[in-house]
């Protein structure tokens, strides 16, 4: 208990005491530190690879045409050779005849499968039924690698 007294006393006593002060001077280090030497040269360095280098890469360097590109994505699908769909269509019209086009529609044609949308059932059957029929045929508008299979889908 004696000492919490005295150390109490010692901090009256020293409340009495007049407060060191200082003059303020405005110097170096009681401002914000600048940036080392270090911390600029990988600020830039950091810019320049962020922005691509001193000299940045024209905006326009990656627009191309699209004609650049289809004929290999026509060939990655299967259609590189090149059916056109009112083609496709005119020739399906000759081949089926006009009863059974107005119930179909050539839908696709991707690696030599040709994808026919019938409306109805009764359709779709007998068209499965003339299937190698209506192959021929089409062998003889189109070519043989043309078209190699037909697949019916009702819709």
């Amino acid at each position: 208990m004696m000492a919490a007294n005295k150390a109490s006393e010692n901090d009256q006593a020293g409340s009495d005491r007049e407060p060191d002060v200082r003059p303020y001077k405005a110097t170096q280090s009681n401002r914000a530190p600048s940036a080392s030497k270090q911390q600029r040269k990988a600020r830039a360095r950091i810019l320049i690879e962020w922005l691509g280098g001193l000299n940045p890469p024209d905006p326009a360097r990656n627009i191309h045409q699209p004609s650049e590109f289809v004929d290999g994505l026509l060939k990655s699908i299967g259609v590189s050779d090149g059916v056109d769909e009112a083609h496709l269509k005119e020739v399906w019209a000759s081949v089926a005849g006009q009863f059974v086009a107005q119930h179909t529609v050539p839908e696709s044609i991707r690696e030599g499968v040709l994808v026919l949308r019938v409306l109805q059932p009764t359709m779709k059957f007998h068209l499965q039924q003339m299937n190698g029929k209506l192959l021929e045929n089409l062998h003889c508008e189109l070519g043989k690698d043309t078209v190699k299979k037909v697949i019916f889908k009702i819709g």
